[in-house]
């Protein structure tokens, strides 16, 4: 990212439309020209005055800092202004549809935000005495009855903290039971159309992974699978909805072909949202699945610290649940938190974190749920469904749709760059959108289609705000088809064109440092020969 130093050097300007001259700042209207911080101010000055610091002796060990630390002296204003005016570059689900697959990217309702900000909520601490946050306590054990009511199981784990820390729960479950029933199973079957979180966390777990074919419909390959099968599987590890956009018919005789070998079956949760309220997966034969909360239950994604992945459990796992665990003795709640404390949960794993969940995640999506009722999370996965078939259909004859004949895709629509002109990409379709003021959608996921595009518009999108997209779809993908060369060049709009991804890649530059100075000429030079 290039800037305005003294000298009155100037960043390159994007292609502006029409005959509308560049602006001697690098300013379009509203959309300011933002160097980096560094660049704004200089390392030897301040924009604060501070008192000189009193002298004392070093507890540091000779680790204390002793050259500059190079930051740049800004006031507040300026300050202020640096982050807002980067904050207008950043694409968000308030500015626009969001199209990412897999991610689903919905709006966040504020009265959720204005829950999880009451004070009773917002400001307790994770170390306060169990009687003083006895209703947080009831919070969690309210959305912990909710979450295992909507899934069919028995029980649930609420201290993992994200999607993926979610599954090495589950895995670790497995585990145990595994453990207690003294056997030893090295393998973990992940079917091609699984998220790649899957395989990465059976992996770390200790096990051999080994890959399960996909049909031509892009489902399992029940077949395959059951051919596979044998006493050395721990588990299947499998996402329903798949990551194709499509529903697995066969999921009970999967899980039934698993149970019957003495393994166990972990549903990878990311996709629930397209069959909440619909489909109960406990009643599929799942042991084990992580809920995405920033998903499903419109939990910001981060939410201002960790996620949320709260872990549901079958009968057979649920003796192994991690702790700690809120449970109700009379009429309060206490929080479990040491293993083997009288019978409360004698065979659990241990704890994966130091706490018991984000509370502010929590909050969120029992909010969530409260607000919409049964009836309203069946009809979030309906409208959900409903918007990305409308999507597959408005742009099959444009781009190809691989799995399109296969029947109604779930909750995302997955294309391919088949078709595109010789020398034109994905990349290129998705650099083209960003001038249409759209983020991208997922790219080149999952990798059994090439130059994969995954868009999940979710239930928060009316139909003409997917009227709008589809038509820059379909506008971009005409350029890819036709090999119109101007898409080569895109964005040319956004705050910054193209960048050499490959050489970003290869060659990051990680650190900033100040330009050096032209002897004699009071020029600076552009570091990296710009």
């Amino acid at each position: 990212m290039s800037g305005i130093n003294a000298s009155g050097w100037k960043p390159e300007m994007a292609r502006i439309e029409g005959d509308a001259p560049t602006t001697s700042t690098g300013n379009r209207a509203l959309m300011l020209e933002e160097p980096l911080i560094f660049e704004i101010g200089s390392s030897n000055t301040t924009g604060v005055d501070f008192a000189d610091a009193p002298t004392h002796t070093s507890r540091l060990g000779g680790l204390e800092r002793t050259a500059e630390m190079g930051i740049p002296g800004l006031s507040e204003a300026e300050t202020v202004r640096h982050y807002t005016r980067l904050s207008r570059q950043n694409y968000a689900i308030d500015l626009g549809l969001f199209p990412l697959g897999s991610c689903t990217m919905k709006h966040n309702p504020r009265l959720n935000e204005k829950i999880a900000r009451m004070p009773g909520f917002a400001d307790i601490h994770p170390l306060q005495p169990q009687d003083t946050v006895q209703g947080a306590l009831g919070v969690i054990d309210q959305l912990a009855h909710w979450l295992i009511t909507l899934t069919g199981m028995t029980s649930v784990a609420m201290s993992p903290k994200a999607g993926a820390h979610g599954e090495l729960c589950g895995i670790l479950c497995i585990k145990a039971a595994l453990d207690a029933r003294g056997e030893d199973r090295p393998v973990v079957l992940v079917p091609e159309s699984a998220h790649g979180t899957n395989p990465a966390t059976a992996a770390f777990a200790g096990y051999k992974v080994e890959n399960i074919p996909a049909t031509p419909e892009g489902r399992v390959d029940l077949a395959a699978l059951k051919a596979r099968l044998g006493p050395d599987i721990a588990a299947v590890m499998i996402t329903n909805p798949n990551t194709c956009g499509l529903f697995e018919p066969e999921m009970k005789a999967i899980s039934d072909a698993v149970h019957a070998v003495g393994g166990f079956v972990y549903c990878d949760g990311a996709n629930f949202n397209a069959i909440v309220g619909r489909v109960r997966p406990g009643d599929l034969g799942v042991d084990a699945m992580h809920i995405n909360l920033h998903k499903t239950f419109s939990t910001p994604h981060g939410g201002g610290g960790p996620g949320s992945g709260p872990v549901v459990l079958s009968e057979a796992l649920a003796p192994f649940a991690p702790l700690p665990f809120v449970h109700r003795d009379g009429g309060a709640w206490r929080l479990v938190e040491e293993e083997n404390v009288g019978e409360d949960l004698p065979h659990s794993f241990g704890r994966m974190t130091a706490f018991h969940g984000q509370m502010g995640m929590f909050t969120r999506a029992l909010a969530y749920i409260m607000s919409h009722g049964t009836d309203g999370l069946k009809q979030v996965a309906e409208d959900a469904v409903l918007n990305a078939n409308y999507v597959l259909r408005s742009l099959e004859d444009v781009l190809d749709a691989p799995f399109g004949g296969s029947g109604p895709c779930m909750h995302e629509a997955l294309f391919s760059d088949k078709g595109f002109a010789e020398g034109f990409t994905t990349l290129d379709l998705a650099k083209g959108l960003i001038d249409e003021g759209y983020h991208p959608m997922t790219m080149y996921f999952p990798l059994v289609v090439h130059g994969a595009m995954l868009i999940e518009p979710t239930e928060t999108e009316s139909k003409a705000a997917l009227d709008q997209f589809i038509a820059a779809m379909r506008h971009v993908a005409g350029q890819a088809k036709a090999g119109d060369e101007a898409l080569k060049g895109a964005p040319y709009y956004a705050p910054r064109r193209r960048l050499d991804e490959t050489l970003a890649a290869r060659k990051p530059i990680l650190a900033w440092a100040e330009p050096a100075v032209a002897s004699g000429s009071g020029n600076y030079e552009k570091p990296g020969g710009g």
